[in-house]
């Protein structure tokens, strides 16, 4: 059964205003806690007979304040750019229909209409992005634009719509962002635990001084540092997987054909290469995981920790359940005619 999602539009709108905020503000607490690791264990803070500055945990916080400020302001844009997409232009026949489909998608919606980006992918897949929605954007691939039919790309990009509706991508650009400035952190943190036989003295010292106290403080920097990237990753992937039921509903209701975006999702699913231009930092915007994880055809605890989508088949169950259509059996065109 399809994740049931409570609230109207307004309330999911507030959630993921205050959900912003709140990973911006444990990301920059996380990376002040790296910053302060670096003070006590490298350079000493807090020994006796010594006394300076937290000039790391002041850098770090500086850091992470700047990143979460820049991925609210810019993180689109670094997004669009990571993935290769290029502009469509208003007047450029090639992608005419495309261009329409955004139009009615955002009249439907009642919002501005988004800037249109084609990536140039021959895997089909799309997502949206921006810090809200006068400032949205939607990227399809190539590959989208050439597998399917008008109504399937209008359910694809009224699914992106609903994230823009929803203030989806505010929260799906800035965690995106981040994901990528803690994996930065990460690989530089590991590479001052190299930083010369002076160091790990100090830090050996440090961590004998403070007893027990500095050697537990030792191994949750030690594991902080190690699995930032992976946490960011998980909670990438949380944030997707929660939001892609409530899309798929949402864009039916634009369209009212939920057949169609279940069709979309068919064909998006049998492509089997991956959109190897979406990189894995932003697998959680597309409409489907562009890296192919087997991850997200399987169910309980382990897959939802690891998948960046719910299972395609049970959202284009949901879909065609709303559109009173059953899958088709496999089993029943092998069937002879009662004539043969």
């Amino acid at each position: 059964m399809a994740q049931r999602v409570s609230g109207n539009i307004f309330e999911q709108q507030q959630t993921n205003r205050r959900n912003t905020v709140l990973v911006m503000a444990v990301f920059i607490g996380f990376v002040g806690f790296l910053g302060l690791g670096f003070d006590v264990l490298i350079l000493g803070l807090g020994q006796r007979g010594s006394f300076h500055l937290p000039v790391a945990t002041l850098l770090a916080v500086g850091f992470g304040s700047m990143s979460a400020f820049w991925s609210l302001q810019a993180g689109a844009a670094s997004v669009l750019r990571s993935s290769g997409a290029v502009a469509v232009a208003a007047d450029d026949p090639q992608y005419r229909q495309l261009r329409n489909v955004v139009e009615e998608m955002s009249v439907a919606a009642g919002l501005p209409v988004p800037s249109v980006y084609i990536i140039p992918d021959p895997d089909p897949n799309a997502f949206a992005t921006g810090k809200d929605p006068a400032h949205a954007s939607v990227a399809v691939t190539q590959g989208l634009v050439d597998q399917l039919s008008r109504d399937e790309l209008q359910a694809v990009v009224a699914h992106e719509m609903s994230h823009v509706r929803n203030e989806d991508i505010r929260l799906m650009t800035v965690v995106a962002a981040l994901v990528g400035a803690a994996m930065l952190l990460s690989q530089f943190g590991m590479r001052s635990m190299q930083f010369g036989g002076a160091g790990g003295g100090r830090r050996s010292d440090s961590s004998r001084r403070s007893g027990g106290g500095g050697v537990i403080f030792l191994v949750f920097w030690l594991l902080a540092m190690i699995l930032a990237p992976i946490i960011s990753r998980i909670l990438a992937m949380a944030v997707s997987r929660r939001r892609e039921y409530l899309a798929d509903a949402s864009g039916a209701e634009l369209t009212r054909n939920p057949g169609a975006l279940a069709a979309a999702l068919e064909k998006i699913d049998a492509a089997t290469d991956p959109t190897r231009s979406i990189k894995q930092g932003t697998a959680h915007l597309c409409i489907a995981d562009p890296l192919g994880a087997a991850a997200n055809d399987r169910e309980g605890w382990l897959a939802d920790l690891f998948a960046t989508h719910p299972p395609i088949k049970k959202r284009i169950d949901a879909l065609r359940a709303m559109a009173f259509q059953a899958r088709p059996d496999p089993t029943a065109l092998k069937q002879p005619s009662p004539g043969s």
